[in-house]
């Protein structure tokens, strides 16, 4: 026993090593938690290749998949082979799976709602037996796990930052097609009863161009697109961005088209049911920046005043 215990120190102390090393030979420091690497993931520091980039993407999808089982059994969830696993993680400087694994496991302890205990309306319908109250019940707790989850996830810096670039703008342009079509259209309502200036590109008769005909430097666009990604507005966001607007974006992974186009982005990852996903978070976060951006304005209108008021009162 006592002969085995410098054993194991040694094999520590040559993985740290190991990992040091790595940091040093990739160029960037090896993430610490959920959140850095998220960061890393979505900057242009690591370059992944196409296997790798499919894991990244289930990775941001689904990074509660990855606290639970072993390779052979997470790398059947994402559709890879175990080895790939091992690739992805000593591509982010991790002397193997378990080390980066760990980051999801403390990712799942911290923002995971607590549950038990509670009643379950899923459970109670199952056992009522009752089809139309087990559909309700699902969307319903679907809903709600997805408003839990963006709660005590959702970046507050990125999100001030899409906040405040939108109230800095002349105008807004809303981006957004298919299922993102409610929560722009709704953005858009709820902008034009504010008093902020704003354009809903929905690009009714393929005119989604000539929507964004006047866009300039003045303005910001935000665009809303999720997976499958549609091309059109990735598209729409990226001549939005050679005209000189800022561009935010909300999406669900560091692999959308949106992300590279984007001043800043907001990630919302919906779980769904039946095969439908919610909207219920999307709709939350879309109808919080709406309120954000026109606080953000009535704070600079105030100060406005009031520095004319200062002004004219010392002359």
């Amino acid at each position: 026993m006592g002969k085995d215990a410098p054993k194991h120190a040694d094999v520590r102390v040559r993985r740290s090593n190991l990992s040091d090393d790595a940091e040093s030979a990739l160029g960037y420091t090896r993430p610490r938690t959920y959140e850095e690497l998220r960061a890393l993931l979505s900057s242009a520091t690591v370059r992944l290749p196409r296997q790798l980039r499919e894991v990244a993407l289930y990775v941001s999808r689904n990074p509660s998949d990855f606290a639970v089982g072993n390779t052979v059994e997470i790398s059947k969830r994402a559709g890879v082979q175990p080895s790939t696993l091992v690739r992805f993680a000593q591509a982010l400087g991790f002397p193997g799976f378990s080390e980066l694994q760990d980051i999801f496991k403390d990712y799942v302890k911290m923002n995971w709602p607590e549950t038990r205990g509670r009643a379950d309306p899923l459970a109670e319908a199952v056992a009522a037996d009752n089809p139309d109250l087990r559909i309700i019940a699902g969307m319903v707790q679907t809903s709600i796990a997805s408003l839990s989850r963006m709660s005590d996830t959702i970046d507050l810096t990125m999100f001030d930052t899409v906040a405040s670039g939108m109230a800095d703008a002349d105008t807004i342009y809303l981006v957004g097609s298919k299922r993102a079509f409610p929560v722009t259209m709704y953005m858009a309502i709820a902008m034009s009863q504010l008093g902020i200036r704003n354009s809903l590109v929905d690009n009714f008769a393929s005119l989604g161009f000539e929507q964004l005909g006047f866009v300039s430097v003045e303005d910001a666009v935000l665009a809303i697109s999720f997976s499958p990604y549609n091309s059109i507005t990735p598209t729409l966001a990226a001549r939005a961005a050679q005209a000189g607007a800022a561009v935010f974006a909300m999406t669900d992974s560091i692999a959308s088209p949106l992300v590279p186009t984007a001043n800043a982005w907001i990630g919302i990852n919906e779980p769904d049911f039946g095969g439908f996903r919610s909207l219920a978070a999307t709709l939350a976060v879309g109808m919080a920046l709406v309120l954000s951006v026109s606080r953000r304005r009535q704070v600079s209108l105030e100060r406005t005043n009031s520095t004319g008021l200062n002004s004219s009162a010392s002359r």
